[in-house]
């Protein structure tokens, strides 16, 4: 009864929050408008259904590897269609997106940063390929956009012999660093402008302010790591263009 009792006012606000995004976007005539509320949705079933199935797996590191394999193949297939890409765009987000995060997991457990306990392996690996989607979405939408909208500078660069990965270098430089703002700029306002959910959860979790800082610092770096992995793979494998790539919706 308590739990019901907890839960009404969650409902409540959570559906007057969808209602406001919902009605500000349709003031303005925002195309999707009802977008939001439907993510909104969606995200509140998702989270009910894996916050039972964890209950039951949270100690098993097996039960564990695979909840983060399936976290992982829907980060890939969600980045591959917000890209647009046929079957080569999988496996160009799937070994960038796995790149950046097995990278920054094994410096982290390696180095003594976080013990190597299935808690935090859950934890800050199911953060990291999260954040890896996002980037590897970014760059990929970036490159391709701006191969596309400055197509007779590549084919200018192509005409004087330059070759195709050459001819969008420069884009793709450029597309690596856009993606990788949202991430700098939460990590250079942390604790200024924003405070984060891993440090707020760690802190309600029991842990005390200082160690919960620590806990955030290194999921932050570790995002830095796996998102500069990631973006320079999606780059180097988007890199050598011969036809004007086509936008995704």
């Amino acid at each position: 009864m308590t739990s019901g009792v907890d839960l009404l006012p969650t409902i409540v606000g959570v559906l007057v929050l969808a209602a406001i995004a919902t009605v500000a976007l349709a003031l303005f005539r925002t195309p999707g408008r009802w977008t939001p509320a439907f993510a909104i949705l969606r995200g509140a079933v998702q989270l009910a259904v894996i916050s039972v199935i964890l209950t039951g797996i949270v100690a098993q590191p097996a039960w564990i590897g695979v909840a983060l394999l399936v976290m992982f193949g829907i980060a890939t297939g969600v980045a591959v269609r917000r890209t647009g890409g046929g079957r080569h765009m999988v496996a160009v987000m799937a070994s960038s997106i796995g790149a950046g995060a097995v990278v920054s997991i094994g410096t982290v457990f390696a180095t003594g940063a976080l013990a190597p306990t299935p808690r935090y392996l859950l934890a800050i690996g199911a953060i990291l390929i999260g954040n890896s989607m996002s980037i590897a979405t970014l760059a990929g939408r970036r490159f391709t956009a701006s191969v596309a909208d400055r197509w007779e500078e590549v084919e200018g660069w192509l005409a004087l012999g330059a070759t195709p990965r050459r001819s969008t270098l420069d884009l793709a430089r450029r597309a690596v660093r856009e993606a990788l703002i949202p991430s700098i700029d939460q990590t250079k306002t942390t604790g200024l402008v924003v405070l984060p959910g891993a440090f707020v959860g760690a802190i309600f979790g029991g842990l005390s302010p200082l160690e919960a800082g620590r806990f955030q610092i290194v999921v932050l770096a570790a995002i830095m790591a796996a998102g500069a992995v990631t973006a320079v793979l999606i780059a180097t494998w988007l890199g050598p263009v011969r036809t004007k790539p086509v936008l995704a919706a």
